[in-house]
């Protein structure tokens, strides 16, 4: 369930507080550790890039969390940014026959 009066913890805030600095893993050796650069790790890290497909993958496999933790820490950042500024729609009634 999304929280109502704040948003979801990013992916990356979560990988960082409750993970590498806890282990005591610098972003360098872990972005070097997937095989990535520096930048795509910090941009996650600094919620200013998402958790993709691929990249779930990769750290789940290195956290050993699996992939849909970070999936669905990504989908429930971005549902509660979305739903701020979306309109709702009505609901399809009596098309089709």
């Amino acid at each position: 369930m999304l929280p109502k009066y704040r948003p979801p913890t990013h992916p990356g805030e979560m990988l960082l507080k409750e993970f590498l600095a806890p282990m005591g893993v610098t972003q360098t050796q872990f972005a070097s550790h997937l095989g990535w650069p520096f930048a795509r790790l910090n941009e996650i890290i600094r919620g200013k890039r998402g958790v993709t497909a691929d990249s779930a993958l990769a750290i789940g496999e290195a956290l050993k969390t699996g992939p849909e933790f970070w999936l669905n820490l990504q989908r429930d950042w971005d549902l509660w940014h979305v739903s701020k500024r979306h309109k709702p729609v009505a609901p399809l009634i009596g098309i089709g026959a």
